[in-house]
């Protein structure tokens, strides 16, 4: 009896082990876009900013192989909006960037094969392309940035600057 309790304390406590804490934002990433003119702080609302592929042409999430959101769709931005009520402090939906524009990723997202069109739907800034790198992308769960913080080059979660130029 000594020997059966034994074993199946050592299976439960195998099984505690093996159980892997989760954080909210597990397998997802995101890219975000902090366009402003030069010298000023806020987001032009204008924009349309699109992941592209070398040929410039928008990147199809086919069946949600790079992002667990809008399949079959392009990947385009969008712009973080406040979701706090009234006389609260300020909260935007995602809460790591302010007026910025983000993309959720896939942690597996090939950052390194495409780049972002950054186009102005009011026609007064210049279409930019800038190429992605995977340093680009905000990774979230702490296990995620435990490895990265352990690794040399440029630094995870920090928005992809652009500055805006007048046509």
């Amino acid at each position: 009896m000594k020997k059966i309790f034994s074993l199946l304390l050592f299976i439960a406590a195998f099984f505690a082990e093996a159980q892997i804490q989760h954080c909210g934002y597990d397998f997802t990433s995101y890219l975000v876009v902090d366009a402003h003119e030069d010298g000023k702080v806020v987001n032009v609302s204008t924009l349309k900013i699109s992941v592209v592929n070398e040929n410039g042409s928008a990147v199809i999430n086919v069946n949600n192989s790079y992002s667990w959101n809008n399949s079959n769709q392009p990947m385009v931005f969008k712009q973080n909006y406040l979701i706090n009520k009234e006389g609260e402090k300020e909260r935007y939906f995602f809460p790591y960037a302010k007026d910025q524009y983000f993309l959720s990723v896939a942690n597996t997202f090939p950052a390194e094969n495409f780049s972002i069109k950054i186009e102005d739907t009011a026609g007064v800034y210049k279409t930019q392309t800038i190429p992605l790198q995977s340093f680009n992308m905000y990774v979230l769960c702490s296990s995620e940035n435990e490895r990265q913080s352990r690794m040399f080059g440029p630094r995870t979660n920090r928005p992809i600057e652009v500055i805006l130029e007048k046509k």
